[in-house]
């Protein structure tokens, strides 16, 4: 059974699936759509036309959808979509934003954990099973592949690219891609420091496919040769287990910017 809250606000467009649960003081603007089984605690505000899965739980202070921060943007400008998947546990004042294009869309995936003030820019891919830790800032236009865990405070700067099953730790400041499978600390530069062991045990990678990507790793970044170079090697070799493709994709994409940021290669002019 849906229950709301007396104290609670909701637009008369909205669409609430069953058994939702509305907090009090919280707000859910026009043309939103939240699935079965969403939980919103107290003083939560959901954005024009948000679309939200199934059994997501918000706590109190969180702010969903409302406008992307952009310079000389006033209330009323157009902005896209944010949608959100299924069973993600959203904790006390996240904010999350929507696309700047009209024809766009931020996507947070499933079974994500995005802990206390944490942030998630306009225009960002969150996709499944990532954990956010505590006051970390992602800002626009960034890709957090699955599995990725973020440690408390990292700092993201627009347009990066964190691999699969990657870890950063706490206080880092990325400003390049990081490759899958990879521990990565420090800032401007950050530093890859060692493969993310737990990373592929959560993964499901078996004895054989461990191996191979720690073979790979070290072949990677324990030769004396440029990174680059040994990437190059790697993929004309062929044949590679496919988590040591992703890695070795990840470094020739990155490659492709001067800064290390594949997907600035992507924006649109004038962004």
């Amino acid at each position: 059974m849906t229950k709301i809250h007396p104290t609670a606000v909701i637009d008369s467009s909205a669409k609430l699936g069953k058994d939702v649960v509305v907090g009090p003081n919280c707000f859910i603007d026009s043309g939103a759509q939240i699935g079965a089984g969403c939980i919103f605690d107290v003083n939560v505000v959901i954005g024009k036309n948000v679309k939200i899965g199934e059994k997501n739980i918000f706590y109190p202070g969180c702010v969903i959808g409302r406008n992307p921060q952009m310079l000389g943007a006033t209330p009323d400008i157009p902005f896209g979509a944010l949608e959100i998947g299924n069973e993600n546990l959203i904790r006390e004042y996240v904010t999350i934003h929507p696309s700047i294009f009209t024809d766009a869309a931020t996507k947070i995936g499933s079974n994500n954990m995005i802990m206390v003030g944490s942030h998630i820019g306009h225009d960002c891919i969150v996709e499944d099973k990532t954990v956010i830790s505590n006051n970390t800032q992602i800002s626009g236009h960034c890709k957090i592949e699955t599995g990725v865990w973020l440690s408390g405070t990292v700092q993201i700067h627009q347009f990066v690219t964190v691999g699969k099953w990657a870890y950063a730790t706490a206080l880092a400041g990325l400003n390049h891609d990081v490759p899958p499978f990879v521990t990565v600390s420090g800032h401007y530069p950050p530093e890859v420091r060692l493969i993310n062991e737990r990373g592929m045990i959560r993964a499901g990678l078996n004895e054989e496919q461990q191996k191979a990507v720690e073979e790979a790793f070290k072949f990677l970044y324990k030769s004396k040769k440029p990174l680059l170079e040994n990437a190059k090697a790697l993929a004309a070799k062929g044949g590679l287990d496919e988590n040591v493709q992703a890695m070795v994709d990840s470094l020739l994409r990155s490659s492709e910017h001067r800064f290390g940021r594949y997907l600035e290669t992507l924006r649109r002019k004038g962004h």
